[in-house]
């Protein structure tokens, strides 16, 4: 799924080429960056991550506003955020996604006498390979 939301950029006064993002449509969504393609890259991901909190909390996606309905504060401008929920998902996403997996009984009786989690196991197992490659 991609969704464009508009977003106001202010430049930093403090620190030259800086700016910050406000994503209207998202409250509470600011971002920023050091200079502006760091601010529109800092400014996607904020609001990506605001988006998917509310989609894997099970609510909707709020409505983008019309571009031309948003009008910044004084010295500021507005660009519209490109997000690909799909991918930021792919990447990011906590949702739970259910696997079935075949063992043999006695290792499943094993696991049963046992009260092994076998979704703890594997998760903590996968975690710890992937932990490893992105060490190598």
């Amino acid at each position: 799924m991609k969704l464009t939301y508009p977003a106001c950029f202010y430049p930093d006064e403090e620190r030259k080429g800086a700016y910050a993002v406000v994503v209207p449509d998202l409250p509470g969504c600011v971002s920023g960056g050091d200079t502006l393609v760091e601010a529109i890259l800092m400014g996607t991901d904020a609001a990506s991550g605001w988006v998917l909190d509310e989609l894997e909390d099970g609510k909707p996606v709020p409505e983008a506003s019309p571009i031309e309905s948003v009008i910044p504060d004084a010295g500021g401008f507005v660009s519209m955020l490109l997000l690909d929920m799909d991918a930021y998902a792919e990447k990011h996403g906590e949702k739970s996604v259910r696997k079935n997996l075949t063992i043999p009984a006695w290792l499943n009786t094993f696991a049963e006498n046992n009260h092994i989690n076998f979704s703890q196991v594997l998760q903590d197992s996968l975690t710890a390979l992937y932990q490893q490659k992105q060490h190598s």
